[in-house]
């Protein structure tokens, strides 16, 4: 019998024309059945700092006075066998020229989801997929992204893919947790070090996965999965 995955997935610096070279997709993904527990151990955490179990994980809010709270939560992802990561990585989207390609900016983001999510997705298994609600526009991009993902997967059923829709970050700590990683995989691909409390993150995060942040491991990867994707030139189409 199939066993079913919850994923969520985040973007960062991810709109065309943001002032920021990187583009960034992330998904965090666990068996659906562990879902509710670990919501109560990261709440867990949070009491322990005194923090509101309504306390939204963000990396922005990444600071020295909150540095082991983060590194706690860093933790707890690590260590837990039921938890994983896969990262995209685009680490100069100015080069990037869509009309070449016969596609606009939100196409290419969509054809990007099914390059992160496919290491991911298993023939043999069931998946709902979450993505963070950012705009108006939400309802629209879940369905073309549901379209792309069954199509690109010959699964024209539906029963592998179960459902794509939006949640709002603050009432779900895993699309909080994947911000958090995410946004620490954004700061280490852009070179920045001006936050003491997010540089000890990504060298906790380097030290205890083993990976520099900035190429791409083994497929097979299972707790931190990065690619570093590379556009062709229009010359390779």
């Amino acid at each position: 019998m199939s066993q079913a995955f919850n994923i969520y997935c985040d973007e960062s610096c991810h709109l065309e024309h943001d002032r920021c070279s990187v583009f960034l997709l992330g998904a965090i993904w666990c068996p659906t059945a562990m879902v509710r527990n670990i919501a109560e151990r990261i709440r867990e955490i949070k009491k322990r700092y005194n923090l509101s179990s309504f306390f939204e994980i963000k990396w922005t809010k990444v600071s020295p006075a909150k540095s082991r709270f983060y590194l706690d939560l860093l933790d707890y992802f690590l260590d837990d066998a039921n938890l994983h990561f896969r990262g995209l990585v685009v680490s100069d989207k100015s080069i990037l020229h869509h009309e070449v390609f016969g596609q606009t900016h939100d196409e290419w983001c969509y054809k990007m989801y099914f390059e992160m999510l496919k290491a991911i997705l298993s023939p043999k298994e069931r998946y709902r997929i979450y993505l963070d609600m950012k705009d108006s526009r939400s309802a629209n991009k879940v369905a073309k992204l549901y379209e792309v993902l069954c199509n690109n997967m010959y699964e024209y059923s539906r029963d592998i893919i179960e459902r794509v829709q939006t949640v709002r970050s603050h009432e779900v700590e895993l699309i909080q947790l994947c911000d958090l990683l995410l946004g620490g995989l954004a700061y280490a691909n852009r070179g920045l070090t001006s936050n003491t409390a997010k540089v000890a993150f990504i060298e906790r995060m380097r030290k205890r996965s083993g990976y520099v942040l900035n190429r791409t491991t083994l497929m097979r990867e299972s707790k931190l999965n990065l690619l570093m994707w590379n556009p062709r030139i229009s010359n390779e189409r």
